[in-house]
């Protein structure tokens, strides 16, 4: 993901989750609101329950890699929000990939 890909202000996150639209899967959820960018935004969220830190931190690099491969499925003018559950602990990064694209495409 580039820089200008990323939703990184507390705000941003707040009014994505509180005013859009999400789709629950087992291992998370997506949120997503309309924005003015042509282009598709991304924020992931680890919570302190899941782990420590680099457990938290290496969920985080495995979503960006899989929002990075599978770019293609989400729709421009959108900011998402990925929360990540303590159950994705227990998948193996093909079982999320394709959690993912199932639940991209079933959307």
């Amino acid at each position: 993901m580039k820089k200008y890909e990323v939703v990184k202000e507390h705000k941003d996150f707040d009014e994505i989750i509180e005013k859009g639209k999400y789709i629950k899967s087992k291992n998370f959820v997506i949120y997503n609101k309309d924005s003015k960018n042509d282009f598709p935004r991304f924020g992931i969220a680890v919570g302190k329950k899941v782990g420590n830190a680099v457990t938290r931190n290496k969920l985080k690099r495995q979503f960006r890699m899989l929002l990075t491969t599978n770019k293609n499925l989400f729709s421009n003018n959108k900011d998402y929000i990925i929360i990540v559950k303590r159950s994705s602990l227990m998948s193996s990064y093909q079982d999320l990939d394709i959690e993912l694209k199932k639940i991209m495409e079933n959307r």
